[in-house]
C-alpha cells in the first residue's frame, strides 16, 4: 500500500486487526490493560484525531493519557523532530547539548517563582523517584507523605507513593512513604461539608506527620489535580496549608504536574499555580514533549546543588536531543496556538456544556477539574453515591462506537477523564458533548 503521512511517501505495509492483536497476545506481557472490549489498535493520527488500521476515525479526548498536548503529530514538532533526527539522535548527558539547555531555559522562565534548574529524565516515575531522593538528600531526612487515591508511576518507589491497590505489583517497596486523606470533598473521607469543615483534610496531613512519622520529613508531595485518582479538585487555600505543614516539619513541597502540567487546567502554565502557591520541587513529563519520552524535575539551585555533595550522576536518555527538541517545539505550539488562556475559554465552555448535560443525566454525579482537565464520576444513584464502574463501562463501548475516545479512573473505576489535546477548539467540545450526551442517555436506558 502506498502512503503518504506529513509529506513523506513510501510503501509501507500495515497489519490487520487480527494480526496484531494475535502478536499481542504471543509476545507481550498479558498484563497489559489494554481499553475496550476489543482492543483497539490504532493506525495514524492528526490533529485532533486517530484513525484505526481498519481505517475507523475517532475524535481524540484523551489525548494518549493526557500526552499529545498539542494533537497528533503537529506539523511544526515532526519538521523540527526531522531535522534534529538528521543531525543528532543521542548524546547522553555527558555532553552538552544546545538543546538541552535552551529547554531548561524556557521551563525556568515559565514555572512560577524561583524554579530554575531542571534535571531531565524519561519519564514522570522517574521524575517522582527522583525528586524524593533530592528532597531526602537535601533535608537530611527520609519520610515522605503522599496522598489516598494518589498515583505516582510505576517503578517500586512510586508504586510505593502510589495508594489505589489496583495500580500496585507486588509488595510496597518503601516503609518511608506514609499516605494522608486526600481533598476529596464529594466523598469526603471526614464525613464533613466542605463549607464548614475549615479545610480539615489538610489538617490530616499533619496528624499523619505527627502520629506516623519521626517528626520530621523529606517531603509532601502531591499532584494538584489527582489525576488517576479521577481528576479529584482540592479547595481553595488547601496548598497554602499543605506547604506551611511541609516547612513546618523540615519538609519541601513537591507538586507532581504529570498530568496538570503545560496548561492542561488552564489560565496558568502548571496547575499548583491556581491554588497561589510555589512549590519547592515540581515535577513533569506527559505532555512535555507531545509524546516524545521525556520528563522534568525543576527546583530552586541551593536545593539542586545539594545533589552535587551526593555524587555525580549521568542519565543516559536524559536530555536526549530529540527529545528536548520535541518538547520546545511543542512549547512554542502551546504558545501560539494553545495558551492557558485559550485552554481556560474553551475548557470553560466544555464545563458549563457537561453541567448542562448533567441536569437530565442521573448517572453523573459530579463534574470536576479545571482546564480541559474535565472528570465526570458516575454513580448508582445521586442520594447515596454508589459508584457505578458497570456505567463507565458501557459509556466506554458506546462512546467508540460513535467515534469518540475517552479515558477513565478513580479508585473505583467510575470516573470518566476527559482531556483533549490542548489544540481543541468550541467545535470539538460541541461533536464530543454530543458523542457523550448520546452515549450516556444509551447507557441509562440500557442499566434502568
Amino acid at each position: 500500500m502506498l502512503l503518504t503521512y506529513n509529506g513523506i511517501c513510501g510503501r509501507i505495509y500495515i497489519m490487520k486487526k487480527e494480526e496484531i492483536l494475535e502478536k499481542q497476545r504471543k509476545y507481550l506481557w498479558s498484563n497489559h490493560l489494554l481499553y475496550y472490549k476489543d482492543p483497539l489498535p490504532l493506525d495514524h493520527g492528526d490533529g485532533m484525531y486517530v484513525w484505526d488500521v481498519d481505517g475507523n476515525k475517532y475524535l481524540d479526548f484523551f489525548a494518549g493519557i493526557l500526552t499529545t498536548i498539542v494533537g497528533h503529530n503537529h506539523p511544526r514538532v515532526v519538521e523540527r523532530v526531522s531535522q534534529q533526527m538528521g543531525k543528532l539522535i543521542h548524546s547522553s548527558t555527558l555532553y552538552p547539548n544546545e538543546n538541552h539547555v535552551k529547554l531548561a531555559e524556557k521551563l525556568a522562565q515559565i514555572t512560577p517563582g524561583d524554579l530554575q534548574t531542571s534535571y531531565f529524565l524519561n519519564s514522570g516515575s522517574e521524575a517522582n523517584e527522583t525528586a524524593v531522593l533530592l528532597a531526602q538528600v537535601y533535608t537530611g531526612n527520609r519520610e515522605i507523605i503522599t496522598l489516598r487515591h494518589g498515583y505516582s508511576g510505576r517503578t517500586q518507589l512510586a508504586m510505593s507513593l502510589t495508594a489505589q491497590s489496583t495500580w500496585r505489583v507486588g509488595p510496597t517497596f518503601s516503609p518511608d512513604v506514609k499516605h494522608a486523606h486526600n481533598a476529596y470533598c464529594y466523598r469526603c473521607p471526614l464525613k464533613m461539608e466542605h463549607t464548614l469543615c475549615d479545610v480539615a483534610c489538610a489538617q490530616d496531613v499533619e496528624d499523619v506527620i505527627k502520629t506516623q512519622t519521626s517528626g520530621k520529613i523529606a517531603a509532601i508531595l502531591i499532584e494538584p489535580i489527582q489525576g488517576v485518582g479521577g481528576f479529584i479538585t482540592p479547595p481553595e487555600g488547601y496548598f497554602a496549608i499543605i506547604k506551611d505543614i511541609a516547612h513546618r516539619h523540615g519538609g519541601l513541597f513537591i507538586s507532581d504536574e504529570v498530568q496538570t502540567g503545560f496548561g492542561r487546567t488552564g489560565t496558568y502554565w502548571f496547575g499548583i499555580q491556581h491554588w497561589g502557591v510555589e512549590p519547592d520541587v515540581m515535577t513533569m513529563a506527559k505532555g512535555i514533549a507531545n509524546g516524545f519520552p521525556l520528563a522534568n524535575v525543576i527546583t530552586k539551585p541551593e536545593i539542586a546543588d545539594s545533589m552535587t555533595g551526593a555524587g555525580l550522576t549521568i542519565s543516559t536518555f536524559g536530555g536526549n536531543p530529540v527529545s528536548t527538541t520535541a518538547s520546545l517545539a511543542t512549547i512554542e505550539v502551546l504558545e501560539e496556538e494553545a495558551n492557558p488562556m485559550h485552554v481556560k475559554e474553551v475548557g470553560d465552555y466544555l464545563r458549563a456544556g457537561l453541567e448542562e448535560m448533567q441536569k437530565k443525566q442521573p448517572l453523573m454525579g459530579e463534574v470536576r477539574g479545571k482546564g480541559l482537565m474535565q472528570g465526570i464520576e458516575l454513580v448508582a444513584d445521586r442520594k447515596t453515591k454508589e459508584p457505578t464502574a458497570d456505567a463507565a463501562i458501557l459509556l466506554f463501548e458506546e462512546t467508540r462506537a460513535r467515534g469518540l475516545l475517552i479515558g477513565k479512573g478513580g479508585l473505583y473505576g467510575n470516573v470518566i477523564r476527559i482531556a483533549p489535546p490542548l489544540i481543541a477548539t468550541k467545535t470539538d467540545v460541541d461533536i464530543a458533548l454530543k458523542i457523550l450526551d448520546d452515549a450516556m442517555t444509551q447507557v441509562q436506558n440500557a442499566i434502568q
